[in-house]
C-alpha cells in the first residue's frame, strides 16, 4: 500500500489531506475516489487518511493514485497541506497551523465557535469554511443541501406515519424511497418553506416520492407570513437559511391554540444562533434520539439533525465532490471564492478580538 512517507512530491502542486471524521456517524467524504483520481492526474498531491467508517474504502483511493495515512495524522502533516473534511475537528491540538476546508459553523454565534477560531488564531492556520464558498452574488458553490432536504422531509413523513426507525442508520436512496412509497401518501399535507433552493427542492422531491404534493413557499410567501396557513399543514419542512436575524416563522405562543401541524423538520438547524427561525425548541436531535416531543397540546414532534445528508452518504458525497473538486485544484488563490472564504475568516477573527477586548474592559 502506498504510504505518504513514500510519496514523491510534485513541486508547486496543490497538496490535499483528506482527514478521517471524528464524528462516529459521519460516513461522507467531500472528495470521492473518482474525483480524487482526476486531481491526481492533474498534478495534485492527495493524501487520504484510512477510515473504517467512510462509505468509500481506502482501496478505492489507492486505486485513484492517492497516498494513505493513519487516522488523525494530519496534525503532523507539513504545513503546506490543505486539510479537508466534512464536520468538526477533534478538540486537540489546541493550536491549528494548517489551512482547513470543512463546515466550521463558527460565524453565527454557534456553541464552540469562539473556541475554534481561537485555535486557528493561536496556530496561525485558517478556516476556509465550505458554507462561505460562494460566487460574487453570495450563492453557495458547493452544498449538501439537496440531500439534507430530501432526508429531512423523508424523516418527517416516516415520523408522522409511525414508521421512523430508531436509531437511524445510513442507507441508500433506493431503500429510503421504498419506505416512502410504502406510506402511500398517508402522512397528510406538507408545507416546504424555502422550496426553490437546493434544500427545498430536495424536500419537495422526497415528499413527492411519498405521494404528497406539498405546498411550496419561498421569499414571496415569507415576507408576509400566513401563520394560520402554516399551522394548517400536518408536516412542516423548514429549508430557509438566513445570514441575519429575521422574524421567526413560529413562536411558542403560536403553539397554544388549535392547529393541524404535528411534525416539524428543521433542516437548517440554527439552534443557538440569533438567526433561529423556529425558536419553539432549543436543542438539536440526533440519530439515536431523532425526535424531540414538545410539551404542548396538540403534540408537536421536532426533527432537527445537523448531519442529515450523512444518512445517504454515498449519494451526498458524489454530488458534493463533483462540485468541489475543480475548486480544490484551484487552491489557494486560483479562484476568487477561496479569497472570499479567507476574508470571511479574517473578519470573524477581528470580530472575536473586538468582543474579547470589550469583555476585558467591561
Amino acid at each position: 500500500m502506498l504510504t505518504w512517507r513514500g510519496w514523491v512530491r510534485v513541486v508547486n502542486a496543490v497538496r490535499l489531506w483528506l482527514r478521517h471524521e471524528v464524528r462516529g456517524s459521519e460516513r461522507r467524504a467531500v472528495l470521492v475516489p473518482e474525483d480524487a483520481a482526476r486531481l491526481v492526474r492533474g498534478g495534485v498531491e492527495v493524501v487520504v487518511e484510512d477510515s473504517a467508517q467512510r462509505v468509500f474504502g481506502i482501496e478505492e483511493y489507492v486505486a485513484a493514485g492517492c497516498a494513505v495515512a493513519e487516522p488523525g495524522s494530519w496534525v503532523d502533516a507539513p504545513g503546506d497541506f490543505v486539510v479537508v473534511g466534512v464536520k468538526e475537528l477533534p478538540e486537540e491540538p489546541a493550536a491549528l497551523r494548517h489551512r482547513h476546508v470543512f463546515f466550521g459553523h463558527a460565524y453565527k454565534g454557534q456553541a464552540g465557535a469562539g473556541a475554534l477560531l481561537r485555535r486557528f488564531a493561536k496556530g496561525g492556520g485558517a478556516l476556509l469554511d465550505l458554507e462561505y464558498l460562494t460566487d460574487e452574488a453570495g450563492r453557495r458553490l458547493v452544498a449538501f443541501g439537496y440531500w439534507a432536504g430530501y432526508v429531512g422531509a423523508a424523516l418527517a413523513v416516516l415520523c408522522k406515519t409511525g414508521d421512523l426507525p430508531v436509531p437511524l442508520v445510513p442507507s441508500t436512496k433506493e431503500e429510503l424511497d421504498r419506505a416512502l412509497g410504502d406510506t402511500g401518501g398517508s402522512a397528510g399535507t406538507a408545507l416546504v418553506i424555502g422550496a426553490l433552493g437546493r434544500c427545498g427542492r430536495g424536500a419537495v422531491a422526497a415528499l413527492t416520492e411519498a405521494g404528497i404534493e406539498p405546498t411550496r413557499w419561498d421569499l414571496a410567501e415569507t415576507r408576509e407570513l400566513d401563520r394560520a396557513a402554516l399551522l394548517d399543514h400536518d408536516l412542516l419542512v423548514n429549508a430557509v437559511l438566513t445570514e441575519h436575524p429575521a422574524p421567526p416563522f413560529l413562536t411558542p405562543a403560536d403553539l397554544t391554540g388549535p392547529r393541524r401541524l404535528s411534525v416539524l423538520a428543521d433542516v437548517t438547524c440554527d439552534v443557538g444562533s440569533p438567526n433561529h427561525l423556529l425558536p419553539v425548541y432549543d436543542r438539536n436531535t440526533t440519530w439515536t434520539e431523532p425526535v424531540l416531543a414538545l410539551d404542548v397540546a396538540p403534540p408537536l414532534e421536532i426533527i432537527s439533525i445537523d448531519n442529515l445528508p450523512a444518512l445517504l452518504p454515498r449519494e451526498a458525497s458524489v454530488g458534493f465532490s463533483a462540485d468541489l473538486h475543480p475548486l480544490l485544484a484551484a487552491l489557494p488563490d486560483g479562484h476568487p471564492a477561496w479569497r472570499r472564504c479567507l476574508d470571511r475568516f479574517h473578519a470573524a477573527l477581528a470580530e472575536l478580538d473586538r468582543d474579547d477586548k470589550e469583555r476585558t474592559h467591561a
